[in-house]
Order: C-alpha cells, then structure tokens, then sequence
C-alpha cells in the first residue's frame, strides 16, 4: 500500500522560505509521478507543481512558477517542495499526492477544472504552512 507522510510545515514571514517533504513508502520514489497540491480556508484545493517518475522534470502552476522547486532524493525516498519568496497568498494546508495512474498526476495538477481529491487515490495528511508577519 503506497502512503505519504508530509513534513516541514510552519510560520514564515512574507518574503521567507521552507522546505516541505513528501516521504513515500509502499513504493520507490523513481517510480511514481508526485503532484503537490494546497487548500486554503474557505478555497478548493489546487495543484502547486508535479514530478515526472519518468526523467524527474518537473511542471508549476504560474501562481508559484519561479519561486517553488520540487525535487527528489531516491536515496531517501523522498520528494521535496522548496518554497522562497512566500506570499501571504501562499498560506494553506500542502499536500503531496500521487496514483498508480501515473500518466493523470500531473494533468490534475495543470488542470484546474479536475477534482483532485476524486481524481488521484493516494494522499499524505498534509502540512499547514502559514505565511504572516
């Protein structure tokens, strides 16, 4: 059974940085397509950027295109969201997500008409990250 258990969620102030972590088991890392996704109050939850298993290229929505890079470690299993130049905008509960489907992952994170939650079987219970001075 594939699990994801996020970590590294916190107060920044706007303008700050953090690094959140997706640690996969069940599975090898290399192998699975890794959507992060964040749902503010009151907002549905939207993709942030994805991970191709294939090559390790990765894909961002504009909102967070040239501030947020994701990464992985196969040594560790693990995916990786840097987040720099926080916005208050930015402040949400982050998921890492991902589906033995691996070709739908990142079209769910690049298409906000999909239902993330319906559309992708595996998530991790997610980190808050609160942007705020």
């Amino acid at each position: 059974q594939v699990q994801l258990v996020e970590s590294g969620g916190g107060l920044v102030q706007p303008g700050g940085s953090l690094r959140l972590s997706c640690v996969l088991s069940g599975g090898t890392v290399g192998y699975f397509s890794i959507g992060w996704f964040r749902q503010a109050p009151g907002k549905e939850r939207e993709g942030v950027g994805c991970i191709f298993s294939s090559d390790g290229s990765t894909d961002y929505v504009d909102s967070v295109k040239g501030r947020f890079t994701i990464s992985r470690d196969t040594a560790k299993n693990a995916v990786y969201l840097q987040m720099n130049m926080l916005k208050p905008e930015d402040t949400a509960v982050y998921y890492c997500a991902t589906d033995l489907a691996q070709q739908i992952v990142c079209n769910v994170v690049r298409d906000p008409t999909r239902s993330p939650s319906e559309d992708l079987e595996f998530w991790g219970q997610g980190t808050l990250v609160t942007v705020s001075s």
